[in-house]
């Protein structure tokens, strides 16, 4: 299946889409469910300890040999090289379907495709919807082997879902288009920006757009508490003309359809690296007047048609090499404490994230379920019109 849509562009008709892939699909899903020479099924495993070891879990994902992801486009921090990494190292081919879908069509193609064998194996989720998904009972439980090295306020206890990499929330300026370049949320309400600030992606499908939103609000009194002003900010910049509907990507940056993009720090800096090819002049700021940092997370889907290829692809991004990887590609990876404490870091990698001072803060489970709420009754009217 493939839909071309942005990443974290609105649902729109992809919907539509799915469904009616889903109802023509060509096969369901294996009903043999993989297992080890020992008869031990991956389905159920909860770790790679339940199959045997890691070695029986290696021999499992390959005599299933494939692996179904979804929404993970190459330039999206690093994801180009984890995957042929993986493809490399084990021999298993990853088939990557609608790279460029949103956090809620990765839930809905969980959903629409239950029981069929191009059904997601993984998914990579923002935040509020990987606890949601797990709250619907769609993940299957598994501990990788450096779950204990995962900061406790980053994972679910039951192991459904673990966060993977972050960053902060960060303006990206093309400056040979834009004379001076916003480094704040409330220089972007300047009328020289009109028609030039956009978001990457609808902020209710999207978990770095609801981000986005949720820096605003810290910028401008809100809290994690209260997300209100962060919606009224960009009520207030569709009103002046300064926010475009235009969900930016690199290539409507390109075009210089969306001159200014609020987005996470690791996507706008690696943008900066590839448009400077392309004869662009990325910079990139994180607001010190809306500090927001949060991580995506890592999901197994309960009803896998590749439970062992599934659970080996968490083992390998949770592994050092895994980790620098997503590193290389400017995101801070969840392990990036643990490893440098045992001395796995890549240091390199490390020193060229954007700076930021402080220690970032986290909203919790309630908070970011709150949050959602406030946002799904407040943003279609915000920015209607």
């Amino acid at each position: 299946m493939s839909v071309s849509v942005p990443r974290n562009a609105a649902l729109g008709g992809a919907l539509a889409v799915v469904a009616a892939l889903a109802l023509s699909a060509c096969g369901a899903a294996p009903d043999n469910a993989s297992t080890t020479a020992e008869g031990k099924n991956a389905a159920t495993a909860t770790s790679a300890a339940d199959l045997g070891g890691m070695d029986k879990l290696v021999e499992a994902a390959k005599k299933e040999g494939k692996l179904n992801a979804i929404a993970l486009p190459r330039d999206w921090a690093n994801y180009g090289a984890l995957i042929d990494g993986f493809q490399k190292k084990y021999g298993i081919k990853v088939e990557v379907d609608n790279p460029d879908g949103s956090s809620q069509e990765e839930i809905s193609a969980v959903t629409t495709l239950k029981g069929q064998d191009r059904a997601p194996d993984v998914l990579d989720l923002g935040q509020s919807f990987a606890l949601s998904g797990a709250q619907q009972g769609l993940f299957a439980s598994y501990k990788v082997v450096s779950f204990g090295d995962i900061p406790a306020a980053q994972k679910d206890a039951q192991a459904r879902w673990y966060n993977d990499y972050g960053g902060y929330i960060s303006i990206g300026c093309d400056a040979k288009r834009v004379k001076k370049c916003p480094a704040t949320f409330k220089d972007l309400l300047k009328p020289q920006y009109k028609s030039q600030v956009a978001l990457n992606g609808n902020p209710t499908k999207s978990g770095s757009a609801f981000a986005g939103v949720w820096a605003a609000a810290l910028a401008n009194g809100g809290s994690f508490d209260d997300l209100q002003p962060g919606i009224d900010f960009f009520a207030e910049l569709k009103k002046n003309g300064n926010f475009t509907p235009v969900e930016s990507t690199p290539a409507t940056v390109e075009k210089g359809e969306t001159p200014i993009t609020i987005d996470w720090d690791y996507l706008n800096a690696g943008y900066a690296e590839e448009f400077k090819s392309k004869g662009l002049d990325w910079k990139v700021a994180v607001p010190a007047d809306g500090k927001f940092s949060q991580y995506y997370s890592q999901a197994i889907n309960k009803d896998a048609p590749h439970p062992a290829a599934a659970r080996l692809w968490q083992e390998y991004l949770y592994s050092a090499e895994g980790q620098n990887l997503w590193l290389k590609g400017y995101a801070r990876p969840a392990l990036m404490p643990a490893m440098e404490k045992a001395g796995t870091l890549d240091k390199t990698a490390a020193a060229k994230l954007p700076e930021v001072s402080g220690t970032a803060a986290f909203p919790t489970e309630a908070q970011q379920g709150k949050a959602k709420e406030v946002l799904g009754a407040g943003w279609g009217k915000a920015v209607s019109g």
